[in-house]
């Protein structure tokens, strides 16, 4: 990022701008972390965590990632139209109707029936494709997938015997790798590792396995594997406790910015916004902002968020609107229309945000809408 962040000058209404140099620094700070032949996947769900997959696909390419992976088949449709060609997973369901779409755009899916694996296997049949497959092992998050014990055995045997499907891996998730006693993320390794055995012992191989989220990277070393799913931590996100989280040295990959659209002065006693819900002490010297919900910026930061203007801190007065909403300047000196606004940035970070309004980070980050434009720097 740009230490003269607050000077920066916008092209448009607001601009969430992405540091391809910040995702850079946390892939080789990830490496740093990892044994020599553990590779790193990509968590890209949510459109790469709303900073946008195609945008970031490139220097994810040119950082050497391995592999990727997704939740849904329409993400993993457009990361290969931007060009991707590397082995993308698809970490959520896919429905009967739109499995034929994993086979046209070469997309691995998470397999936790024997039903949609017979499915899968017949258009694979007809598609005269051999359909890559990874296995789900549920270990405890109680969300999708096998059970990690001897019951699902025969039905994981029966999809390894069909002819047009090939299991390429089998992964499972945490529920709790966040925490420092590390009692529910050993269980559940010890579980998956016990379940793979199993597998193994009826000749059924798996070639990747993975387990390791970005709190069990930072966390559990011993959890790598083959591959590493690096989410959060890609985007400079924080997953585990917070102040251990300051000693980690990622970087916030993304800030957001608009600008000053109105300035002006009102008398004590004036109701500022919908509802009327702050009144002015004091003359008061307001700015409007040209953001608001529909770009993502919650309303719940209604007369407790702030801003940044001129490198000083402005609090929100008054409800948040759809798209716009005010500021109190009077302490700023020289506001004027044009004066770029920073939502995020280093100072006024995800976290900060987060914490503010008890939300998960990635909510902060997923939540900035699409009509707001992402920029591409280095």
């Amino acid at each position: 990022m740009k230490e003269d962040f607050d000077l920066r000058k916008l092209a448009q209404r607001t601009e969430a701008v992405v540091s391809l140099s910040a995702i850079e620094h946390n892939i080789n700070n990830i490496r740093s972390r990892l044994g020599d032949s553990v590779e790193i996947m990509a968590v890209l769900k949510g459109d790469g965590y709303g900073h946008g997959e195609k945008g970031i696909y490139p220097t994810l390419k040119k950082c050497g990632v391995e592999r990727y992976a997704v939740a849904v088949w329409e993400e993993g449709a457009s990361l290969r139209k931007a060009g991707a060609v590397e082995p993308i997973l698809l970490l959520g369901d896919t429905c009967d109707g739109q499995l034929e779409n994993l086979i046209k755009y070469n997309l691995t899916p998470t397999i936790f029936s024997l039903d949609t694996a017979q499915k899968l296997n017949l258009l694979a049949k007809w598609s005269g494709v051999v359909q890559p497959i990874h296995i789900k092992i549920d270990t405890g998050m109680s969300r999708i997938g096998f059970s990690a014990d001897e019951s699902s055995i025969p039905v994981i045997k029966k999809i390894n015997e069909m002819r047009n499907l090939k299991i390429t891996g089998a992964f499972t998730h945490f529920s709790r790798a966040d925490e420092k006693d590390g009692k529910c993320a050993t269980q559940q390794f010890e579980r998956y590792l016990n379940m793979i055995s199993m597998l193994e012992a009826e000749g059924i191989e798996i070639p990747c396995k993975h387990v390791a989220n970005s709190p069990a990277i930072l966390l559990r070393p011993e959890t790598q594997l083959n591959a590493v799913r690096a989410g959060d931590i890609l985007f400079g996100l924080c997953p585990i406790d917070e102040q251990e989280w300051e000693k980690e040295n990622f970087r916030q990959v993304m800030s957001w910015y608009t600008y000053v659209a109105m300035v002006k002065t009102v008398p004590p006693g004036t109701e500022v916004g919908y509802g009327g819900t702050f009144v002015t002490k004091r003359e008061t010297k307001i700015a409007t902002i040209p953001v608001g919900f529909a770009d993502g910026f919650s309303r719940k930061l209604s007369n407790i968020g702030k801003v940044m203007i001129n490198g000083e801190e402005a609090p929100i007065i008054g409800r948040i609107c759809m798209d716009q909403f005010m500021v109190d300047v009077t302490d700023i000196e020289k506001v004027n229309r044009g004066d770029t606004v920073a939502l995020l940035n280093d100072k006024l970070s995800v976290l900060w945000m987060a914490d503010l309004l008890d939300a998960n980070v990635d909510e902060i980050v997923c939540g900035i809408s699409k009509r707001v434009p992402r920029i591409y720097e280095y």
